[in-house]
């Protein structure tokens, strides 16, 4: 059935569209079973706000900055949006980065497309993939989209242009997806940033509100372009990973980890969501696991407001060690405590880059240890039961030869806590404390929000 669809789908976009050279130029059907390209097999992701990540607020101001970032053991840089931004209905001075103006064309502010192809080289010359943040749902109201192609958007009772219903975002007008040739320019204009700019692939925002078959139709196009290229879903939505994503947020996560931050769930919800994170998207999926990004930062507050001082580590190490491609947003390893405005500059605040060789140490070990390496190719989850697991999380991660053991205590107090089948021989201290022999034997002492790391060399 889905196969059909899709294949009625592309006829009728061919059939509408005047493109003499279209982008789909066969009858597209979903592969059986996304294949996920061989370099992101124990990638990691780094988030960059280009607005706020330098004062200068440029693409060449990043382009300094990648040699430090690559060397923390990031794989892949995804930008926010680089594309102009809409000045109709704006928000604030400077707008929304999710107000798309143009869809091939760069922010002036940012600086210029060669400046863009530049810090796109760098960051290839450094062995670093870059995705770009793509807005499909909708657009600025001043797009160019609007003023020859009316019929690509949702229209309200009067025949104008509107925001996505629900929401109050009054600064994008709503994309129809009913619009067949409106289909066909959004994945034309993906393609030319694959075909002719060349980045590596797209985070795609509030994938769930794009029709999926728009998806599997996008992603089958693009594969033609570049086949090894990736795509991130802002969304936990399974049938997302059919044939179109490979990854998809941690969103949920990301949530229970607030909750017991706050006192409002307890460690029983991480066993629970460990035993049911498929439900929401399929086992041979990424997840992208995190304790701050953009949205989270800017309207929910900074992670060492949400965990505090101590356990801003703590929750960092339960997250990139329990399952699935850790991410880290920029400004996160200066341990800055700051909301970045979303709407206007405001430079992140690096200070001593206090936290840069912890993430360094935790994401050098996920490239190099196949426990930790993403989705189907990283390693099976055991939890390890502990006399303390009310306060203790702990766990073992096994891939063949290769394992990670995580402990954490989740709570503000004082424990001593012993293990029952903890492993003993041939691990080494990732932060270079006890030895796991020895907790094996004696137990351990944790202070509150203190953390273990032990993996096989």
């Amino acid at each position: 059935m889905k196969q059909t669809l899709l294949f009625v789908y592309t006829i009728a976009i061919l059939a509408a569209c005047s493109n003499p050279d279209p982008i789909v130029t066969q009858p597209i059907s979903a592969p059986e079973g996304l294949v996920h390209p061989e370099w992101s097999h124990n990638a990691t992701i780094y988030e960059v706000n280009i607005r706020q990540h330098t004062p200068e607020g440029t693409f060449n101001a990043l382009t300094s900055d990648l040699e430090r970032i690559s060397k923390m053991g990031i794989e892949i840089l995804w930008l926010m949006p680089v594309h102009p931004i809409g000045e109709v209905n704006r928000k604030g001075t400077k707008g929304s980065y999710y107000s798309v103006k143009d869809y091939t064309d760069v922010n002036p502010e940012f600086g210029s497309m060669d400046d863009f192809k530049a810090l796109l080289g760098e960051a290839h010359r450094l062995n670093m993939k870059v995705i770009i943040d793509w807005v499909a749902n909708h657009s600025a109201f001043d797009n160019k989209w609007t003023e020859s192609h009316l019929d690509w958007y949702t229209l309200d009772s009067l025949g104008k242009l509107q925001p996505p219903i629900g929401t109050d975002w009054w600064d994008v007008a709503d994309l129809n997806f009913d619009n067949p040739e409106m289909r066909l320019a959004m994945i034309d204009a993906m393609a030319f940033w694959l075909r002719d700019i060349g980045v590596d692939g797209f985070r795609c925002d509030v994938a769930s509100s794009v029709p999926t078959d728009f998806w599997n139709a996008c992603a089958d196009s693009l594969r033609r372009v570049n086949p090894d290229m990736f795509m991130l879903a802002e969304a936990e939505l399974a049938e997302l990973h059919d044939s179109a994503f490979h990854a998809a947020y941690g969103w949920e996560f990301l949530h229970i980890m607030n909750g017991i931050a706050k006192g409002e769930k307890s460690l029983t919800d991480i066993d629970n969501y460990m035993a049911k994170k498929n439900e929401k998207i399929p086992a041979d999926a990424y997840r992208m696991y995190f304790t701050t990004n953009h949205d989270e930062n800017s309207w929910n507050g900074t992670e060492i407001k949400r965990y505090g001082e101590k356990g801003n580590e703590t929750f960092a190490v339960l997250a990139f060690t329990i399952d699935g491609m850790p991410l880290v947003y920029g400004g996160q390893e200066s341990a800055m405590d700051h909301a970045l405005a979303f709407f206007e500059k405001d430079s992140v605040r690096w200070g001593d880059y206090r936290l840069q060789d912890f993430y360094t140490k935790l994401l050098k070990l996920h490239q190099s240890n196949e426990a930790l390496w993403n989705g189907p190719y990283g390693g099976d989850f055991k939890r390890l039961i502990s006399t303390a697991d009310e306060q203790v999380y702990a766990f073992v991660r096994t891939k063949g030869s290769s394992q990670v053991i995580t402990i954490c205590n989740l709570s503000d107090k004082y424990v001593k806590v012993t293990f029952t089948g903890i492993p003993s021989g041939g691990f080494k201290s990732l932060f270079d404390r006890e030895k796991l022999a020895d907790i094996a034997n004696n137990g351990l002492e944790m202070a509150p929000f203190g953390y273990h790391v032990f993996y096989t060399p």
